[in-house]
């Protein structure tokens, strides 16, 4: 493919691709994002690549959960203890809970369909953009990869399916946010008292709290990769199409529609 870069002559690119990663736009279901926002904000901002929006919405999220006590709470409803539930909440922390965790959702929904809009004007637009990026730490190109395979690395470790895809910064924050979950739910610990048959050890040891924050990211990590890494393949297949057509075909070269091509 060429080396094209994004000199802004477009009023719109689909795709920028850097060292970092590639951005790029496509369309979305807004109530999928929105989803995913409810399920911990932060996370469908990262999908829509509003990265330090998403970057501060999560890291509040962690904070702001674990002095509220909600999965304290949330825990303790789970087992029916409606009054232990109410005691764990610390209100303080919880009444600046709830607004940021609507604006979450709301702006999420928003912006998805806003991107929309503009991915389909960029799409109209098809401006030439850049395909190569050559740094002094990394090398990015747009190519075809697996999406299977981006989804099974993120299931063994979340932000490796990142990596695999070149989403540095997504893949770097990941993992982190990974290892700390891992280290203050104690959960690698239990899992090695739990091969060794002290299930009850292995239950006490546990801190449910932090626990609880695992499962969505281990979920929005395998989500991630597998989605970007189609959306990446069909990026890369439009533009060496584009790239073909204008390099190889003829200009008198016309499909007549009705016609069977044989």
């Amino acid at each position: 493919m060429d080396n094209y870069s994004n000199d802004n002559t477009a009023r719109r690119y689909r795709a920028f691709v850097s060292i970092w990663g590639t951005t790029q736009l496509h369309l979305r279901n807004p109530y999928v994002i929105a989803w995913w926002s409810v399920a911990f904000p932060g996370f469908g901002h990262l999908l829509l690549s509003k990265y330090l929006r998403g970057f501060v919405l999560f890291a509040w999220e962690v904070v702001v959960n674990m002095n509220a006590h909600v999965n304290t709470a949330m825990i303790y409803s789970f087992q029916g203890e409606i009054q232990l539930a109410k005691e764990a909440l610390d209100t303080r922390w919880l009444l600046i809970y709830i607004p940021v965790y609507i604006f979450a959702i709301w702006d999420s929904y928003r912006t998805t369909v806003d991107l929309n809009k503009v991915y389909l004007l960029a799409d109209m637009e098809d401006h030439r953009m850049n395909t190569f990026s050559l740094g002094a730490f990394e090398i990015n190109y747009l190519d075809k990869r697996n999406p299977v395979m981006a989804a099974l690395w993120s299931l063994l470790m979340p932000g490796l399916g990142q990596m695999y895809l070149h989403r540095i910064v997504t893949a770097f924050f990941i993992i982190v946010w990974c290892v700390t979950f891992f280290y203050f739910s104690h959960v690698l610990e239990a899992i090695s008292l739990l091969f060794l048959g002290d299930i009850k050890e292995a239950t006490n040891v546990l801190k449910p709290d932090w626990l609880l924050m695992i499962p969505s990211l281990y979920g929005f990590a395998i989500y991630d990769a597998y989605v970007n890494t189609v959306e990446n393949n069909k990026l890369y297949k439009k533009v060496q199409r584009g790239y073909l057509i204008q390099t190889y075909q003829s200009q008198g070269f016309v499909v007549k529609k009705g016609k069977k091509l044989i």
